[in-house]
């Protein structure tokens, strides 16, 4: 059952005898997989905004370069999960990767237990829930290889939109969990919040006990369960185009974790050199930007020297390097999918740093340490954007599927300009206010409005790297252009929290809507010209 040695879901007959049951039983296993790997990846989010109001002794830049440690890790982690497929078939990778998401579970629900916990083992942790990240593009690989052209917008739009729930799903569930002992003596002592936090439901006053160590721990409910889910309900297709090579499962959990092995060391390094001494980094100050090129050029090259038949397949997938459109959609996708990653992974600690505290003159200079007791919860409210933007991705996918990809990407790239332009606006006002709650309303709307074209246009460059590139490319192009889009997971917090620092917040969304603008140039010119090559709408 679990190996099929043939596959043709373009063949009519085949599809509907036997090809659309398979099919949705791997796409309704793999969802849920995806779902718990965004959550392990991206719960530090939530987590060190809980840090903060537990009194954790480390600094607001410290709490941001672990979920810049994350962000790198996981979008790395993502360039040798593009090949895993081929190299070693869809159910083998998917339930290995997700069990390996028990690792940082279990280990951050046991740092937390303790507020003396130094700062290098949380690193650690994050570096590892990066693990999750990865996971998204051996995921949307797998699935591209399972439907139909025609079916792929909308399927590939469910895995992906109904898996980037896991981050809402993290939002909404983490500050629940953390206000009981959910599991017992494993939850370990109960902690005093010293400000004020929440949940979904509502604000909850300093001087309440709270169980962050449950931030880890509930990952467990889901995946678990999902470890006997993936192995006996998934499928590795042994075709020719898909894995044809894959030998036993042990063989590809070994080389799996080899693979995974070089982007965790290289990530390592990369962030060794950017930070600085008192967050355990070189003190060098390596440009984020510089990094971000090291390191993607050092795992695609390390991973192509790999001994044997391992380089010579990844060899044939990286063919993908020489066509131009695998550069122009991995532009495009950035703006979308990592814009969403990225201000998933900072929002909560973005509205607690500008609306929890109050801005207030001191002799002359601007002084940001003052709690402001009217602050929204940035627990109460962060959920929702990333809630919008996954659910309304697989409408992206389906709107594209009746009127053309690029045509609904270019829509989505215009809204994300004027809505990026407007978050910066209020932003600046708030981060210069004494009371700016006043602004957060026209702020969290409008970054509502951002999230929700994030979400659709997600979906739509799908629906064009179906169309521009052949069967054989597409699952790699998928892989690869997710991996470079998830860098936003740790480029968009690092420049939030650097522009935090500087006191000019409003610089980054400016910066990023420039990027935006970019991006429209650049989809009209390839896809929605007529006389260009892949005319897309």
């Amino acid at each position: 059952m679990s190996d099929l040695q043939k596959w043709d879901p373009e063949d009519k007959d085949f599809w509907e005898s036997e090809g659309k049951k398979i099919a949705n039983r791997n796409l309704w296993i793999s969802i849920p997989s995806l779902l718990v790997g965004f959550a392990v990846w991206l719960y530090w989010g939530i987590i060190t905004v809980q840090m903060l109001n537990l009194g954790f002794p480390f600094q607001k830049s410290e709490l941001f370069t672990l979920m810049a440690i994350a962000g790198l890790t996981g979008a790395t982690l993502r360039i040798p999960s593009s090949f895993f497929i081929r190299l070693c078939g869809g159910r083998n990778t998917i339930f290995f990767t997700t069990a390996l998401l028990m690792i940082p579970a279990v280990g951050t629900g046991f740092a937390l237990q303790s507020p003396d916990t130094p700062l290098w083992q949380f690193q650690i942790l994050a570096l590892l829930s990066g693990l999750g990240g990865g996971n998204f593009a051996s995921s949307m690989s797998n699935i591209s290889f399972f439907f139909p052209k025609k079916q792929q917008g909308l399927a590939l739009g469910l895995n992906a939109g109904l898996g980037n729930f896991g981050v809402t799903t993290m939002q909404v569930v983490v500050p629940l969990f953390m206000t009981f002992a959910a599991f017992g003596a494993l939850s370990g002592d109960p902690m005093t919040l010293i400000n004020t936090s929440g949940t979904l439901i509502g604000k909850i006053p300093a001087g309440t006990e709270s169980y962050i160590s449950n931030a880890g721990f509930v990952w467990l409910l889901l995946l678990v369960p999902l470890f006997f889910l993936s192995w006996f309900g998934m499928n590795n297709i042994r075709t020719q185009d898909v894995s044809p090579d894959i030998g036993n499962p042990l063989t590809s959990f070994a080389l799996i974790t080899v693979m995974l092995g070089i982007g965790l060391v290289v990530a390592a390094f990369g962030l060794w050199l950017m930070l600085p001494e008192s967050a355990n980094g070189s003190g060098f100050g390596v440009p984020k930007e510089v990094v971000l090129v090291l390191v993607v050029v050092a795992t695609v090259v390390i991973l192509k020297m790999m001994p044997g038949t391992i380089g010579q397949s990844l060899t044939r997938q990286y063919k993908i390097f020489n066509n131009k459109h695998t550069w122009v959609m991995s532009i495009i996708y950035t703006m979308t999918f990592g814009s969403f990653i990225g201000f998933a992974a900072s929002f909560p600690l973005a509205i607690k740093v500008i609306f929890g505290y109050s801005h207030v003159m001191v002799d002359g200079v601007m002084t940001h340490d003052t709690v402001n007791p009217n602050g929204p919860s940035a627990l109460m409210y962060a959920w929702m954007g990333p809630f919008i933007g996954a659910l309304i991705r697989p409408v992206g996918g389906w709107i594209s599927d009746k009127i053309g990809g690029a045509l609904v990407t270019q829509i989505c790239s215009i809204v994300m300009i004027l809505s990026a332009l407007g978050v910066a606006y209020y932003m600046r006002e708030a981060y210069q206010s004494a009371t700016p709650e006043e602004f957060f309303i026209p702020f969290f709307v409008l970054f509502l409005v951002l999230f929700a074209a994030t979400g659709i246009g997600n979906g739509s460059t799908f629906r064009t790297i179906a169309v521009v590139f052949p069967k054989e490319q597409a699952g790699p192009v998928l892989g690869w252009t997710s991996a470079v889009a998830a860098y936003g997971a740790f480029y968009i917090p690092k420049v939030i929290g650097e522009q935090i620092t500087a006191t000019t917040p409003e610089v980054a969304l400016i910066g990023f809507a420039v990027f935006y603008g970019i991006c429209v140039l650049i989809n009209y010119w390839f896809y929605l010209r007529k006389d260009g090559e892949f005319y897309n709408p």
